[in-house]
């Protein structure tokens, strides 16, 4: 009987403690994902050292939880990976010196994965890719299209030049006094208004695949400030359908054009904010009758989790990329192709 190949994942970024067991790339014996959204709440936002501490307490219990949720032993697994970078440091860290360890102890290869290559391979989950894709990657700190002409392939073709959109998402809420954090709450309050208030949209140059989203963010406390001033009430959940109006636009209209001029097959939606249910409806219906495949991952796949790891690293490890023990957390790592 062939043997089936297992690979623990483990994905400590940011605020996530997740480990995971994928076999053969496409499917998930276990996926567990301890948050620490209720501890960061209280701050505004994810506060490093706590994130670490919290990773710190969670590690080992998460680990063994996904062990014995895939009904696995370490004699089963090929290998062993984790988010390498980019991210918190203090968190890649916990992340890392556990994946070595274990590596080392159980005498496994050992792999470094790429986040944002994650994220683009949490797809891989939902049903296979096909080539040439691209990949619209949408999250707190980053915001990319990324063209794949084949598997493990990836050039940057456009990017944020200021604000990525989840960064933007999270000041709006700020602004608008929602809680932490932002991006579901405005998708929440925008979906309460039939009314929206008309904002501008960044295109930048006729040919560019990049993006914009400092000038629109300031527009809306600009807006709010306008109203207060005038001692107007502010209509917050027409402001807040106003920026996601602009914000999805925006997206739909530039992935539809990058994916025409690269004669893609499918359309990949990657990260965080591929959570928000305005621009997932919009994407699904700027491609509906068109030649192209648009793969929206579940909600569970689109927050940071270990799975998304372990679909990248089956691809990493059926063509040799391995790493030695000398891997470190690397905070600014830039994406390559392998």
């Amino acid at each position: 009987m062939e043997r089936k190949e297992l690979i623990l994942a483990i994905e400590t970024s940011c605020d996530e403690t997740s480990a995971a067991v994928i076999e053969e790339g496409k499917l998930i014996r276990a996926n567990v994902v301890a948050s620490q959204m209720e501890s960061h709440a209280r701050f505004g936002g994810v506060v490093p050292e706590v994130a670490s501490r919290h990773h710190v307490e969670q590690m080992t219990r998460v680990v063994e939880e996904a062990m014995e949720q895939a009904d696995i032993s370490y004699a089963d697994l090929a290998a062993v990976s984790v988010t390498e970078g980019p991210g918190l440091v203090g968190a890649l860290l916990i992340g890392v010196e556990t994946a070595k360890a274990l590596a080392f102890a159980h005498g496994l290869p050992l792999i470094g994965v790429h986040h944002i290559a994650g994220h683009i391979y949490a797809n891989q989950l939902v049903r296979p890719l096909e080539f040439p894709a691209l990949a619209l990657v949408v999250s707190g700190g980053h915001t990319e299209f990324i063209y794949m002409e084949e598997e493990g392939l990836f050039e940057v073709i456009g990017q944020t030049r200021d604000d990525a959109v989840g960064e933007a998402y999270d000041k709006v809420a700020r602004t608008l006094g929602l809680p932490y954090p932002g991006g579901p709450q405005v998708d929440r309050l925008a979906a309460e208004s039939k009314e929206s208030i008309k904002l501008p949209r960044a295109w930048l140059e006729k040919e560019s695949y990049d993006f914009s989203f400092s000038g629109l963010k300031s527009a809306v406390i600009n807006t709010l400030h306008n109203q207060k001033q005038r001692g107007a009430e502010v209509d917050k959940a027409a402001l807040a359908r106003g920026f996601q109006e602009s914000v999805i636009e925006v997206l739909t209209v530039k992935t539809e054009r990058a994916a025409k001029a690269y004669g893609v097959k499918q359309v990949l939606l990657a990260g965080g904010v591929a959570a928000n249910k305005g621009l997932r409806s919009s994407l699904k219906e700027t491609f509906e009758g068109e030649n192209v495949d648009v793969i929206v991952p579940p909600l569970s796949l689109c927050t940071d989790n270990a799975a998304m790891i372990g679909a990248c690293a089956s691809m990493m490890y059926k063509k040799g990329h391995f790493s030695d023990m000398a891997m470190n957390a690397r905070p600014g790592m830039p994406l390559r192709s392998y």
